[in-house]
């Protein structure tokens, strides 16, 4: 999934420079290009978010988990993964009903190219049930060493 992110990453730089390019040189107007770089941006956002997770690459005060003991940063760390991933699990579930419906009634966006509307939709649940999965699999783990904590102890 990391190498379809950094694609539509390198696809979205591309098409935004040939927008600046046309419109600037050629006084044309694309209206097709922001849409299809959105898209883009879409599918690097959340096709790439599980791995960041697995590497704990998101965004996080450190300055807490510095001051805790270690057992308690590991309970908090184990809350704070639980917690997301209820949030990633739904999320992921609404993404879902999106999707079906954009598939069902046809749904595209308002522009004149009109693209398909589950196409993010697809990415977008996609990527937040890889996410889910991960944060399953980190929740599991945590639970293992917090029991392998409290054997030793």
């Amino acid at each position: 999934m990391m190498v379809l992110g950094m694609l539509a990453l390198l696809a979205s730089a591309l098409i935004l420079s040939s927008s600046v390019v046309t419109r600037y040189f050629l006084h044309a107007s694309t209206d097709w290009q922001d849409e299809a770089s959105v898209f883009c941006l879409v599918g690097a956002t959340f096709l790439c978010s599980a791995f960041v997770q697995a590497i704990r690459g998101h965004v996080g005060i450190e300055a807490v988990s510095t001051l805790l003991p270690e057992r308690v940063n590991r309970v908090r760390i184990a809350i704070v993964d639980l917690g997301c991933l209820v949030f990633c699990a739904f999320f992921a579930w609404k993404s879902l009903t999106l999707l079906h419906e954009a598939w069902s009634e046809g749904q595209t966006t308002s522009s004149s190219w009109a693209p398909p509307l589950w196409i993010p939709y697809l990415l977008m649940s996609l990527g937040m049930l890889l996410l889910a999965v991960q944060l399953a699999l980190q929740c599991a783990v945590s639970a293992n060493k917090l029991r392998r904590s409290e054997g030793v102890a």
